[in-house]
């Protein structure tokens, strides 16, 4: 007979949204178990830069940095996809009420120790965005805090060696020598402590504070299905070893379902070129959801961000890292033009994007088009493009290089043409690149450049294509999560279709139908979200019975 186990909370997955609903239900005097169906932990979160996007922070206003509430909504608001307010708003609203007060518990009840990141707001135009303040990072922390689990913290395809701090001041992807020796005494202490920064910190601080509170973790525990009693309500999980029953709830923070192929293929039919999260993320926590009666939405919805081909665990795979983004170079849709700024913290959405009526691709596939002075730019793209053979195709000419492509002749020609004028008249006349806020940040633009002519251009991180030999490089959807899942209210707790609670049942991060989607509001908006309903999955467990 299978063995069963009481606790007063299950919850499934070790990532960052799941221990933070840990944390704060230990905290609160619930007896909690984590189970994770991998032998490592810390899910896609320990292999991730670790921006957390949170307004109005107690970070930032200890730096004197002024943001408030209203600002945040008006901002979230305005620079979400329309139509999303409409069954968004209460979310988005228990998101800005709960994120600081749960960036404050985490500090205070973890080793985590937190500083504003340079960053602005990626919309910074729009009403509510802040040049900086509401993104923040955890310093570094040895991974010896962890004990015995210090050896199963999932590792990362990233450099956690750097903060992410020192990884945006010293513009280490394409400066990483000389970022290295910059920094190599930092760096040689981490090594020798075993530390490190981004998701490896935030994991470590993580974990560590759920075990110091009680937390229990159950790795190689995969998640088989939900527990429910006559009513409907969730009471526990079967495990392959038997029940784990729940009192006050269980909580499903899975992950997202971008390894699973055919859920993927159903809500992504384009092609995928690489996944950059762990590949355990393969939709178990949406299919035991929806087994238990819950209303599953924004299942086309995707952390969708450009990955360069390298290997992990053994096996080809995406690191998430802007590379796009060179001078000499553009990105252009199958029919041979421009279609954005390429700079944009939001193309993963914009190549996303679909016909209404037909679901048909917009742009996809798209294609870099550059001459040989983008593969001078970056000495880790050389690197890491030798892990796709033939990924990067080479021409003497335009004509043989959009034959190579199949793409139409002239269109490029004319495309590239029109991009080499407005780079001599010193502005991206089409579509603004390097003009915008989180655009300037990223280009290292100086205000006091010329404001036409080829300089100005240059400041603003373009510059003309006309160097043989030219470059084209394939470039389809790449992920590091999707952000589809169970429909939740503003307490975190489960839906049906009919729009009923489905009692015990909570959902998190990427398992959940996700207020915030494709389009992201910053830099931070999947892990500071994450942790955010995580915690507030908690808050409504220690304030009722089921």
């Amino acid at each position: 007979m299978a063995a069963e186990e009481s606790f007063d909370v299950v919850v499934i997955g070790s990532g960052s949204a799941a221990c933070a609903s840990a944390l704060r239900s230990a905290v609160g005097g619930l007896e909690v178990v984590v189970i994770e169906k991998s032998e490592k932990l810390g899910g896609t979160s320990a292999m991730s830069g670790s921006g957390i996007w949170i307004p109005a922070n107690h970070v930032a206003a200890r730096e004197g940095i002024a943001d408030s509430r209203e600002e945040a909504i008006d901002y979230i608001r305005r620079a979400s996809p329309p139509g999303w307010a409409e069954t968004e708003a209460g979310l988005w609203e228990a998101f800005v009420d709960y994120g600081p007060e749960m960036l404050k518990f985490l500090e205070d009840h973890t080793p985590m120790q937190l500083r504003v990141i340079e960053e602005p707001d990626p919309m910074t135009e729009v009403p509510g965005g802040k040049l900086r303040g509401r993104m923040v990072s955890p310093m570094p922390l040895s991974r010896n805090l962890l004990g015995d689990n210090a050896k199963w913290l999932r590792r990362s395809t990233l450099p956690h060696s750097f903060t992410y701090q020192e990884i945006t001041d010293n513009d280490v992807y394409h400066h990483p020598i000389r970022a290295g020796l910059k920094l190599w005494p930092r760096l040689l202490w981490r090594k020798l402590t075993n530390a490190g920064g981004q998701g490896t910190a935030l994991m470590t601080a993580l974990i560590r504070g759920c075990t110091d509170a009680g937390v229990a973790f159950r790795r190689e525990t995969p998640a088989r299905g939900l527990v429910q009693d006559d009513t409907g309500a969730v009471i526990g999980v079967e495990t392959d070893t038997g029940r784990l029953l729940a009192r006050r709830g269980v909580v499903i923070a899975t992950g997202g379902f971008e390894w699973n192929d055919e859920m993927r293929r159903k809500h992504f039919p384009a092609k995928m070129d690489r996944i950059g999260s762990p590949r355990t993320n393969t939709g178990d926590g949406q299919r035991m959801a929806e087994a238990a009666g819950a209303r599953l939405d924004r299942m086309d919805q995707a952390n969708i961000y450009p990955c360069l081909p390298t290997k992990y665990e053994g096996r080809l795979h995406g690191m998430p890292m802007t590379w796009q983004v060179e001078p000499h170079s553009i990105i252009v849709n199958r029919h041979g033009r421009r279609f954005m700024s390429e700079s944009d913290f939001n193309i993963g959405e914009i190549m996303d994007r679909r016909d209404p009526a037909t679901g048909e691709h917009l742009h996809l596939p798209c294609f870099l088009i550059g001459d040989h002075r983008f593969l001078l730019k970056s000495l880790p793209f050389r690197w890491y493009q030798s892990y796709e053979k033939g990924w990067v195709q080479k021409a003497e000419t335009l004509d043989e290089l959009a034959r190579k492509l199949g793409l139409p002749v002239e269109a490029l020609k004319a495309q590239v043409s029109t991009y080499n004028a407005m780079c001599d008249a010193g502005r991206d006349a089409d579509f603004g690149r390097g003009e915008s806020g989180w655009e300037t940040y990223k280009a290292h633009a100086d205000g006091a450049a010329p404001t036409s002519g080829i300089d100005a251009a240059r400041a603003r991180g373009t510059d003309r294509i006309d160097h043989a030999p030219f470059i084209g490089i394939t470039m389809n959807l790449t992920t590091i999560g999707t952000k589809g899942g169970a429909r939740t209210n503003d307490k975190g707790q489960v839906l049906r279709e009919d729009g009923s609670i489905i009692g015990g049942l909570y959902a998190a991060g990427l398992a959940m139908a996700n207020p915030i989607g494709t389009r992201a509001l910053g830099a931070g908006t999947t892990i500071g979200p994450n942790m955010t309903w995580g915690f507030i999955a908690a808050e409504t467990m220690l304030k009722q019975n089921r």
